[in-house]
């Protein structure tokens, strides 16, 4: 049987950043670690028009340059130096813009496949930290001083703490009794990179159009990622229509800002919910990431949040004098982390709602806040920390 200290299940964004976290707050008295990942070491990186990407907030990058990971990771990202926020029908719009929040960006975009590369990459040079894969953890048994981890293979795994970042779709949260609330927006996103006949300059959009939110976030080479929120129905046929089709619908949605759309990459959908588990902690246990909370996709704060929660607990952790996995310590990260989640999940929820009211007399509402939001530089400044993934935490 093998023992650790913290194995942490799932080996993603979210675990591997967690794993650097505790080796940077820990520093010489590191713990021993078990990173345990159901797909195979990732190879070596390959671009792609069609990758999958991530927004990065400021906050996050201000994160990953303590772990050491920013100086390859920025070698291959976007910057977002400004996000135009509008409304279909409506005359109000606000500006974001780094230079006026003093930051060189707002945010950055950066291919999964990417910042995942970098993360195995730098695990590669931390000598207490074991990376178990392939390998998939079918059953964990909860003992005085930890967790006993059942993997598929027959092997077995002791722990003092046991850290579920295993995605939204945890089938060991289900076993472990963990319950989960849920909200169907009864929406799909719809997915895809796509270029334009005018230069994006490192802008990133977030228009609200009567049918459903649309992002566009800047890449490299002048393509963008979309993002863009339908009606299940409406987003299966979107999946379904020609290239020139499907650009001339969201040609009609969005305007002529960035002129013409032109090239479309691979589309993609998923449904969108709400999904937040009621029990983040336990004795020996956390659970973490999308495992924890699943959030709309509109303002891109779910990987941020998570990625927040991830640092938060290693940092918790090691300013413990208890041992890993006391239940108290736990709580203290729920605590820590409990402001930022509840205005960050507030947000991604009421937004998509607040917008989605076709009412002329609520639409011109939101105009009008819109435009306020525009002239009052110090509110603006707050809705933009908040993007930044610069809001308050509760040190309690």
């Amino acid at each position: 049987m093998k023992s650790c200290d913290i194995a942490i299940i799932g080996g993603g964004l979210v675990g591997a950043s967690l794993a650097l976290a505790v080796q940077y707050f820990f520093k010489q008295r590191c713990p021993r670690i078990a990173l345990i990942e159901p797909f195979a070491a990732g190879s070596d990186y390959q671009p792609s028009f069609d990758a999958r990407c991530t927004a990065l907030s400021y906050g996050s990058r201000l994160i990953y340059q303590k772990l050491g990971l920013w100086p390859e990771l920025s070698e291959l990202v976007q910057p977002i130096e400004r996000i135009e926020v509008s409304a279909q029908g409506s005359f109000g719009r606000t500006c974001l813009e780094a230079v006026r929040e003093k930051v060189p960006a707002l945010g950055y975009v950066v291919e999964n496949a990417w910042l995942g590369h970098c993360l195995w990459q730098k695990l590669e040079s931390c000598a207490n930290i074991e990376r178990i894969c392939p390998a998939e953890v079918i059953k964990l048994k909860p003992h005085r001083a930890g967790f006993y981890l059942e993997l598929k293979d027959g092997q077995s795994v002791d722990t003092q703490l046991a850290v579920l970042a295993d995605g939204g779709r945890s089938n060991l949260r289900e076993q472990l009794g963990i319950a989960l609330s849920r909200k169907d927006y009864q929406q799909s996103a719809v997915i895809a990179n796509l270029s334009t006949s005018e230069p994006h300059q490192n802008r990133a959009f977030e228009h609200f159009g009567k049918d459903g939110p649309l992002a566009l976030l800047p890449l490299a080479k002048n393509r963008l990622a979309l993002v863009w929120s339908r009606s299940t129905e409406e987003a299966e046929r979107l999946l379904q229509v020609s290239h020139a089709d499907f650009l001339s619908r969201l040609q009609a949605v969005f305007g002529d800002a960035l002129g013409t759309f032109t090239e479309l990459g691979a589309r993609h959908s998923y449904p969108l919910q709400l999904e937040l588990a009621r029990e983040q902690v336990r004795s020996h246990l956390v659970v973490l990431g999308n495992a924890a909370h699943r959030l709309h996709p509109i303002a891109g704060q779910g990987y941020n949040l998570s990625l927040r929660d991830a640092f938060t607990l290693a940092e918790t952790l090691a300013q413990s004098e208890t041992p890993l996995g006391s239940l108290a310590p736990l709580q203290r990260f729920v605590r820590r982390q409990r402001l930022d989640q509840q205005l960050t999940i507030a947000s991604s929820d009421r937004l998509p709602r607040l917008f989605a009211h076709q009412h002329p007399l609520l639409a011109a509402l939101r105009g009008l806040g819109l435009a306020a939001l525009d002239l009052a530089p110090a509110a603006k400044s707050a809705f933009a920390r908040q993007m930044m993934g610069l809001a308050p935490r509760h040190d309690a």
